[in-house]
């Protein structure tokens, strides 16, 4: 007999995540498939009625969650909350926001909408969190919710991947500095997912003909697709991941 190698596995038993952007869309589809491995989630996002609603539905579904009303972009305020509410061994760094405008309409008044919550929020919350985890010398995952966009450029996206290309840079250099740590950094890079954020978009007939040409699976993502890149990133099934991307597009990037 041979002993075979045993799977790290994807359970997130004991652990404690934090999901900001939770209230809907991929944060909400995020705080559901670590609750669903286990771990206990803290849902942040500014509208308590989303985050309240989304963390009575993981318990009323057999898992542990608590609502935390939190605005990523009031840095000082969010530090203190992370603290509070903490330490994580995991976040998903969900929280953006995008303006589609052609690179020659685009304001200062945009650039700092876009760049602050995509970006700069970004950097902070995962700082804070990251403070967390060496103080409790317990290691952990850190997940950016990059994009597509941060691998290619897009038309009417100057401002979205200009915060997309830098998120995989930022969780590059992140990796590096907290591997002594045993904390790793990474992104998922979706394609155009079908949320409530971008669903108004496609109303567009020509807009959505021109996504789905280039997605070479034929179809939107849903926030479904990316669940299990979620968990996997979050689990000892990816301990030796860091420093990279998890591309989940359809094949857009392929070519």
């Amino acid at each position: 007999m041979i002993a075979l190698p045993r799977s790290p596995g994807f359970r997130l038993d004991g652990r404690s995540a934090l999901v900001t952007g939770a209230g809907r869309g991929i944060g909400l589809a995020a705080a559901a498939a670590l609750a669903e491995a286990g771990a206990h989630v803290t849902l942040a996002a500014r509208t308590a009625s989303e985050v309240e609603t989304a963390a009575a539905a993981i318990v009323a579904a057999g898992g542990t969650a608590a609502p935390l009303v939190l605005d990523v972009q009031d840095i000082a305020a969010a530090r203190a909350a992370i603290v509070a509410a903490g330490p994580f061994a995991i976040l998903v760094n969900n929280a953006g926001t995008n303006r589609p405008k052609p690179f020659t309409e685009v304001t200062d008044e945009d650039y700092d909408a876009v760049l602050d919550l995509n970006l700069k929020a970004a950097f902070f919350v995962a700082q804070a969190v990251a403070q967390g985890m060496i103080a409790a010398a317990s290691g952990g995952s850190i997940i950016h919710m990059g994009s597509q966009m941060g691998h290619v450029g897009g038309e009417r996206r100057s401002l979205y991947c200009a915060s997309k290309w830098a998120l995989e840079g930022l969780s590059k250099a992140m990796a590096l500095d907290l591997a002594a740590h045993g904390i790793r950094s990474n992104t998922i890079a979706p394609t155009f997912i079908d949320t409530p954020m971008t669903r108004p978009f496609f109303e567009d007939t020509t807009f959505r003909a021109s996504v789905l040409a280039k997605i070479k699976l034929g179809r939107l993502g849903t926030v479904e697709d990316l669940m299990g890149a979620i968990v996997y990133l979050a689990s000892p099934a990816s301990a030796l991941v860091t420093g990279t991307s998890l591309v989940v597009d359809g094949g857009w990037t392929a070519d």
